[in-house]
């Protein structure tokens, strides 16, 4: 057997035992509440409570029974420390993604920094930025977003909010990332199974795909101005890709969730859109959004401080 071969069978078997430690666990999905300063883990569904985001699992398989019941007690599992720069803690953190391992990476805002929390440790680890706020190929400037690209390129895909870039940086031992996509005023992404990237441009109001090795992108939701129109966003935050490659969009500005079809000309809402309100049938400047396996959309509903 070659070499190659048996590392493939190693990384196998871990996975398989990943997978089994998961199945004999009471809930095999928790929820990560997120203030300024620390992450909580809960039950069920990983949820951000500062930027009110809902972290995209990268299988997008996660399953919550229809009839689950949301435990309030957490432990905290990042940060908590106050708020700060050190290896436990956090600053204004925004951007959450959760791997198939539970490890934690953390877009700590106005840290300037990716922070990485392997499950059960008591500090983290910068993976990216960290280096002061700035522009250069080892900094980060106001980092709003996070995704992990290991199936394509075992790379963070980040989103350099306050240089206007997308950065692409090594998962293990980066010491500096590369641009991948300039100009453009991103906040949310996800991630397709094919690698493509769904970007949001929070100033064009519209949601960009980019396939590998792509700079320009196509537009996938939005791009018609700021508006409410069922061909418009207005100020959207975070992105969610199905299966069938349907956008489900945070649309902020218009307090409504938003879901495009591929290929679709106009979308349709899906939650929210009889403005602003805390009725149950109203949201408040969303951001988060994320869908299970049912189809069940959840909504982190940032001006009602509540997930929907």
């Amino acid at each position: 057997m070659r070499e190659n071969d048996i590392e493939r069978l190693r990384q196998t078997i871990n996975q398989m035992k990943i997978t089994l430690k998961q199945l004999i666990q009471p809930t095999t999905t928790k929820a990560i509440i997120v203030t300024n300063d620390r992450i909580d883990w809960n039950r069920f569904i990983y949820v951000e409570n500062e930027d009110n985001r809902i972290a995209t699992l990268c299988s997008n398989s996660t399953y919550i029974h229809s009839d689950a019941e949301w435990v309030q007690n957490s432990v905290t599992v990042a940060g908590g420390d106050g708020q700060g720069s050190g290896m436990n803690q956090l600053f204004y953190s925004r951007g959450l993604y959760v791997d198939d391992e539970q490890t934690i990476y953390v877009a700590d805002t106005s840290n300037h920094r990716i922070m990485e929390w392997k499950y059960g440790a008591t500090n983290g680890q910068v993976v990216a930025g960290g280096n002061r706020q700035g522009n250069g190929t080892h900094q980060l400037n106001n980092s709003y977003d996070v995704i992990v690209d290991k199936k394509k390129s075992d790379s963070l895909i980040i989103s350099d909010c306050g240089n206007k870039r997308i950065v692409r940086w090594p998962c293990r031992n980066g010491t500096s990332g590369e641009t991948i996509i300039s100009n453009i005023a991103s906040i949310g992404l996800a991630i397709d199974e094919n690698g493509s990237i769904y970007v949001i441009d929070h100033g064009k109001h519209e949601v960009r795909r980019y396939s590998i090795g792509d700079t320009e992108g196509i537009v996938v939701a939005g791009g018609r101005g700021k508006g409410n129109r069922l061909d418009q966003l207005a100020y959207p935050y975070y992105v969610f890709v199905d299966r069938d490659h349907s956008v489900y969009v945070s649309d902020h500005g218009n307090h409504r969730v938003m879901k495009w079809k591929e290929d679709a000309k106009q979308g349709i809402v899906v939650a929210g859109g009889q403005g602003s309100g805390d009725d149950l049938t109203q949201l408040s400047n969303p951001r988060g959004v994320f869908v299970d396996e049912l189809n069940t959309l959840y909504v982190a509903d940032g001006g009602n401080h509540r997930i929907m």
